[in-house]
């Protein structure tokens, strides 16, 4: 007689040492790299010609006038908000939330997928910023700067790009994996609410033009693209529920194993 589903062993993925054998991981690794290859070339044209061609223009302009706008609304309690909301995708934040969705994620789902989605949605989005800003060199806005100003050049926003990978990332997986509904359309929209939080308070804090963190969350955004449908698009694989209940119900991993 086949044992009850709540009495097998939970958490364990009897496939997932053949998810990706190795002829599989080269060609997710090649995705990946020529991808965050292209972004950054992209991005770095995009950059150079806002700096070269853009600059003066009435985009910039009108750039210039919306830093000024949000130093004239500067307060105490607007300074301490923008103040968590920047810090909620600073390096040292988004380090640790990884750090710790790895764990929590592989204990939770049984499986590396989702860890490896999200190491790789942070680091990589890291990586095409650091080459993009080392080959465009925008000053940033000329109004005080409520944060010390990093070595790394005003475009893209790094804060933004790095939200939008990581916070986005962490609402996809929410949103396929949290079985209660209500509790997935919460995390997911925190999730989306985030980046536009760290947008805002980085202009507000003067660090960024407005078409930094435009082209931050572009960045970001794409990339994330890039990696969810190259990491989390495969089928899932058969995994016992979580004692905490939040995994899809039985018939949709079913139907989804079918498809």
């Amino acid at each position: 007689m086949t044992a009850p589903a709540h009495t097998r062993t939970a958490n364990v993925d009897p496939h997932e040492h053949t998810a990706y054998p190795p002829l599989e991981r080269g060609r997710v690794a090649a995705r990946l790299v020529g991808g965050g290859l292209l972004l950054a070339l992209a991005l770095t044209l995009v950059g150079r010609f806002v700096t070269g061609v853009l600059t003066p223009s009435a985009l910039t302009r009108w750039e210039d006038s919306v830093n000024k706008w949000f130093v004239d609304q500067r307060t105490p309690t607007f300074d301490l908000a923008t103040h968590i909301g920047s810090y909620l995708a600073e390096t040292v934040t988004c380090i640790a939330l990884l750090v710790v969705m790895v764990v929590v994620l592989r204990a939770w789902l049984g499986r590396w997928r989702e860890s490896w989605a999200v190491f790789a949605a942070i680091v990589g989005e890291l990586l095409v910023f650091l080459v993009v800003t080392a080959l465009v060199d925008r000053a940033r806005p000329g109004v005080p700067h409520l944060d010390a100003a990093p070595p790394t050049s005003s475009f893209p926003s790094g804060h933004v790009g790095a939200a939008v990978a990581l916070y986005g990332c962490l609402a996809v997986i929410a949103y396929r994996e949290v079985r209660n509904r209500a509790l997935s359309t919460v995390l997911v929209t925190v999730c989306c609410v985030v980046p536009v939080v760290v947008a805002i308070s980085r202009v507000y804090r003067g660090m960024h033009h407005v078409s930094d963190v435009v082209f931050g969350a572009v960045g970001g955004g794409l990339w994330l693209l890039l990696v969810v449908t190259t990491l989390l698009a495969l089928p899932r694989r058969a995994v016992d529920s979580s004692p905490l209940d939040l995994r899809p119900d039985a018939s949709t991993d079913s139907a989804s194993r079918v498809g």
